[in-house]
């Protein structure tokens, strides 16, 4: 039984990775740029915090890199500054 609550345990401290990355899609998806933009910006705090603290498997960081990677790339230049007006 204690080896289901471990498991559960660990599962569970990457569930705010996993969040955070279901805010930033639904952020993304919906247009929502400084939404978005602030998302991946907690996202990649706390990624920083997990892999410093060394709470990430080796599987669990190339999967939460290469998102941040993907994401970093999408977000380069999804922001409001950036859009054109459709007038001019």
């Amino acid at each position: 039984m204690l080896t289901f609550l471990k498991r559960q345990k660990g599962r569970g401290s990457n569930r705010r990775l996993d969040e955070l990355l279901q805010e930033l899609q639904m952020n993304l998806s919906n247009n929502y740029k400084d939404a978005a933009q602030q998302s991946l910006r907690e996202f990649e705090a706390e990624f920083k915090v997990k892999k410093d603290a060394g709470e990430l498997t080796d599987k669990q960081l190339a999967y939460y890199e290469e998102r941040l990677a993907e994401y970093r790339e999408k977000l380069k230049n999804f922001t409001h500054k950036d859009q054109k007006p459709f007038w001019t």
